[in-house]
């Protein structure tokens, strides 16, 4: 069974951009919409709110209205509304369990500042077992137009980003969109650090050569399935937050992997994704490794 697209709401405008996105996507992959709100009881509310009942109809009444917005734009659209009283970071990734993704809203100043994430932004993109797409407030399906590519970053093994390439391909194909696969190198301290190991490296034709072919047989498999969506292998020397966001420009969505690590304080994802997510000016999908 194929798990629904799923968006996290709390009526904040940035919530609602992420719930606006869920629903075109579930359109065009023709898949059900589920929206979870989750709640808590806040004692010391304003008095009108303030009853644990009265709480949770306004909540639902929020998540009901913001529902219909959806509805009376997509009318044809399957869509479930769960809200779970409990913490945002458990329900949001218990929800992303069954889910097809994730979808989220986040803050955003524009494109020299990017993403705003909380705490529960970042705990969650680093838990949950489904791509989790982070969707500023303001985003417009004005993006998502043709010649506005889906830039995936690629880098080790090719088994090591095949769920990003998966997602990456099968959202350009439900968009007739393209595909720019990135794969950024640096050079290795050896060759860094002695001259004549470089010169070596020169007649040989350089490093980027063998990059390029790591980058070919990374996107084969997904050429293959996805035979019409146009591929652009792009190979640049630098570090790889860097390159993804110097291509990001023109991008309608930018998918990164994802290698969550745990430390005292909790799960934290690595640095090109956590670079990536607060400075891109689009939508950016966090895919867990296989």
């Amino acid at each position: 069974m194929t798990g629904p697209i799923t968006a996290g709401v709390d009526g904040t405008d940035e919530s609602l951009a992420a719930l606006a996105w869920a629903a075109r996507e579930a359109v065009r992959r023709d898949l059900a919409l589920r929206v979870v709100h989750a709640w808590r009881f806040q004692p010391n509310a304003a008095a009108e709110v303030a009853d644990r009942d009265a709480q949770e109809r306004w909540v639902r009444d929020a998540a009901e209205q913001a529902v219909a917005a959806v509805l009376e734009r997509h009318p044809g659209l399957t869509v479930t509304t769960d809200v779970l009283e409990g913490g945002p970071v458990g329900t949001l990734v218990a929800a992303g369990v069954q889910a097809q993704s994730l979808v989220l809203g986040s803050r955003g100043h524009g494109p020299l500042v990017g993403f705003l994430l909380g705490s529960v932004g970042q705990q969650v993109i680093a838990e949950a077992a489904c791509p989790v797409v982070l969707v500023r407030a303001g985003d417009r399906p004005s993006s998502e137009v043709a010649g506005h590519e889906i830039v995936v970053g690629q880098h080790g093994e090719p088994e090591d980003s095949a769920p990003a390439l998966r997602f990456a391909f099968e959202t350009a194909a439900a968009r007739g969109a393209s595909v720019r696969a990135v794969r950024a190198w640096t050079l290795p301290p050896v060759f860094a650090y002695s001259p004549g190991s470089l010169k070596l490296l020169d007649d040989a034709g350089g490093l980027e050569q063998y990059e390029q072919k790591a980058l070919a047989e990374a996107v084969k498999p997904w050429r293959e399935r996805f035979p019409d969506v146009h591929v652009v292998e792009h190979v640049e020397m630098g570090s790889a937050g860097q390159v993804l966001l110097s291509v990001a420009g023109r991008a309608q969505l930018t998918v990164v992997g994802r290698r969550a690590h745990r430390t005292a304080v909790g799960a934290r994802i690595g640095s090109v994704a956590h670079g990536v997510l607060h400075h891109a000016d689009c939508p950016v999908a966090v895919v867990p490794h296989a």
